[in-house]
């Protein structure tokens, strides 16, 4: 990969009304520059291993927006891309449609980055499964995850004090649910670890209700074709992720 069109890790920190689209003569430059500096080291070998180049084409998310793919805006950049032996990589494509996946590909943004989508979906399990433990055990056997990484987000901040602004309670909020999924960064904590480990020993035994799967967990709920007595923690928590994955698998299986 080479590029230098790299947004921010996790999403942008503010909130953004759009991004720019890459310059084709941004690109044009980028691969030049390269390709000189590959040839000026002597390593000719190095530029035939290049398969793509990083490029922003007009996508980014934050703590509670999402900004989608207008292929007409990516229209210079896309053809641009027909005439060189390379395809795009675009960086922070979390939480785009699977139609934007789809014309992301379409047009020749072949490599989809991905990663606090997947992350946000883990979350988003747990959560519910925390809330399905809530209603079945009385208050002292509960793990109290949820309240378990909130402290703990709490008295080690340094992964979240400078990516979440605004009043007390906006930074409750986004810890728990920003879109930038800070939250990501926690989950080996030790005490964390054992709140988890507790509510899926807690749940895998039993057979979770039906009205508490389609409360907490409708769409794995809508797609379990009748199997709703079988399904584990740990079948939700895979199902989350996976649901997220389809949509990139069904774009590139569209291409």
């Amino acid at each position: 990969m080479i590029g230098t069109e790299v947004p921010i890790p996790g999403g942008a920190i503010g909130h953004e009304e759009g991004v720019c689209v890459t310059k084709v003569e941004d690109v044009r430059q980028t691969i030049e520059v390269t390709r000189e500096a590959v040839y000026r080291e002597g390593v000719q070998s190095a530029w035939e291993r290049i398969i793509a180049i990083v490029v922003q084409p007009g996508v980014e998310f934050g703590d509670e927006f999402v900004l989608p793919y207008w292929p007409e805006a990516a229209k210079e950049l896309s053809k641009f891309i027909e005439s060189q032996p390379i395809v795009y990589e675009a960086h922070s494509t979390d939480y785009q449609t699977c139609e934007a996946l789809e014309n992301l590909v379409c047009d020749h943004f072949a490599i989809l980055k991905v990663g606090p989508a997947l992350t946000f979906a883990f979350r988003e399990a747990v959560f519910a499964l925390g809330m399905m433990e809530n209603e079945l055990f009385p208050s002292h056997e509960r793990s109290n995850i949820i309240s378990v990484l909130e402290n703990v987000m709490v008295e080690h901040p340094e992964h979240w004090i400078k990516y979440y602004h605004g009043t007390e309670a906006e930074q409750v909020l986004k810890r728990k649910y920003s879109f930038s999924d800070r939250i990501r960064y926690y989950w080996t904590e030790q005490r964390v670890q054992r709140a988890l480990n507790t509510m899926l020993a807690k749940l895998t035994p039993i057979s979770l209700p039906m009205p508490l799967l389609k409360q907490f967990v409708p769409d794995i709920w809508a797609n379990s074709e009748g199997k709703w007595k079988t399904i584990t923690p740990e079948q939700i928590l895979l199902a989350k992720i996976k649901n997220v994955l389809e949509d990139y698998n069904q774009a590139c299986r569209r291409k």
